[in-house]
């Protein structure tokens, strides 16, 4: 596959070589090595137990990373414009896995949820793939009617007509913790695009009443704001969950107890390995180890908005709004995770960016770093700015290559 695309202008294959955004690259792999570790440290004791080799799940990690890092590689190799051209598709996709997922004897339930195909000994999460879907789709969309979202009530409100049915059936699986982040995703990249405060105000004032009325309709989502509040008025019910993380917090201090040493990843603490791994973290390696862990998730979020802003002043709009939406998509989902696991927020099954448990989320988190990569790396040579023109003789020739420099 990689040979196939080669000679086709990429990162990868480049006349400078390997031609990619290092700030941003470091930062990501600094996060899912992070993660492998605190896998492979978080999950030994419950491997142990459900299946008799404490290292299944850290190898199973290491697995999703590998193919993560895979399906990055590729993605580096294809064109902007084509994911541009495919949007409308990509979409259509979305709908059908989350719509394949309610089918019983397809989806996999898990937990009293169906969010989960299963392939053989693999579970792919749709919800994973179709925020990354909506993305790019909602993107193309601003681009197309870039004018009628600016200066129309119409083109505002064009697009919920496709995300709140694709909310609705995220809320069918039920996952309430993606319909926020998607959603949350699509209202920034709207503003971002030049949607007015009066309209963007109305749609913050139905957001708000919308997750109130979803509150008060399941009774677990009101339990789950009435516990959060104060966990320990219900320490082993409903509270049980987020006090053993906040124990787990303050066991770590300063230094943490040293990796390996959680106490609360013995069974105390469920979901310590997808979840709740900051908690861990934090327990091992402390207050020093979760603020570096915070500092560098808040360093490769704010990368990736400059990314969408360099885009952006290169007229690549296409792309801007691409890195801008992936970035809301990691910073949603690691300020719930966060707040969750600190017990800011109610508690919510969504994972941790590059370092929770869980491959489709740890494949699409890869993808969408490739996806950045690509946006920065074709704004730097100018490939798809409206205003510049180029030929394939301007990037890397095999041929060309191995020819002497005299000869040229």
């Amino acid at each position: 596959m990689l040979a196939f695309l080669r000679p086709y202008p990429s990162p990868l294959f480049s006349r400078r070589g390997l031609d990619l955004d290092f700030p941003l690259l470091a930062g990501c792999l600094a996060l899912l090595g992070l993660g492998l570790v605190m896998i492979a440290s978080a999950s030994t004791e419950v491997a142990a137990v459900n299946v008799g080799s404490p290292l299944y799940y850290m190898l199973r990690h290491l697995v999703y990373l590998v193919i993560g890092l895979g399906a990055a590689a590729v993605v580096l190799l294809i064109p902007l414009e084509t994911w541009q051209r495919l949007s409308g598709m990509a979409l259509l996709a979305a709908f059908a896995l989350l719509v394949l997922v309610l089918v019983p004897g397809i989806g996999r339930e898990v937990n009293g949820s169906m969010r989960w195909i299963g392939f053989g000994a693999f579970n792919v999460q749709p919800s994973e793939i179709a925020k990354l879907f909506v993305v790019i789709y909602l993107a193309g969309y601003l681009v197309r009617r870039q004018a009628e979202v600016r200066e129309s009530w119409a083109g505002f409100f064009k697009p919920f007509v496709v995300l709140l049915p694709m909310a609705g059936l995220l809320l069918l699986e039920p996952d309430f913790g993606a319909t926020v982040v998607m959603m949350g995703a699509a209202a920034a990249m709207l503003f971002l695009g030049g949607v007015g405060l009066l309209r963007f105000g109305l749609l913050v004032a139905l957001a708000v009443g919308a997750l109130f009325v979803l509150v008060q309709t399941q009774e677990y989502r009101l339990q789950r704001l009435i516990t959060f509040t104060d966990p320990w008025a219900d320490q082993y019910g409903s509270g049980y969950q987020l006090t053993q993380a906040l124990i787990a917090f303050g066991r770590g201090e300063w230094f943490g107890v040293g990796l390996g040493n959680s106490i609360q990843k013995q069974f105390y603490l469920p979901e310590a390995h997808t979840d709740f791994v900051f908690a861990v973290l934090a327990e091992e390696l402390g207050m020093l180890g979760a603020l570096v862990t915070v500092g560098l998730f808040a360093f490769v979020c704010v990368r990736a908005l400059y990314i969408g802003l360099w885009a952006e002043k290169a007229k690549q709009f296409f792309a801007a709004y691409v890195a801008y939406g992936l970035a809301f998509l990691w910073i949603g989902q690691f300020l719930i995770n966060i707040g969750v696991n600190i017990g800011l927020l109610p508690t919510k099954g969504l994972t941790l960016p590059f370092l929770s448990y869980g491959g489709s989320s740890l494949v699409i988190c890869c993808v969408s770093l490739a996806l950045l990569l690509r946006i920065e790396w074709e704004r730097r040579t100018q490939l798809g700015s409206e205003d510049v023109d180029f030929q394939e003789s301007d990037f890397f020739d095999g041929k060309r290559a191995q020819e002497p420099a005299n000869a040229r």
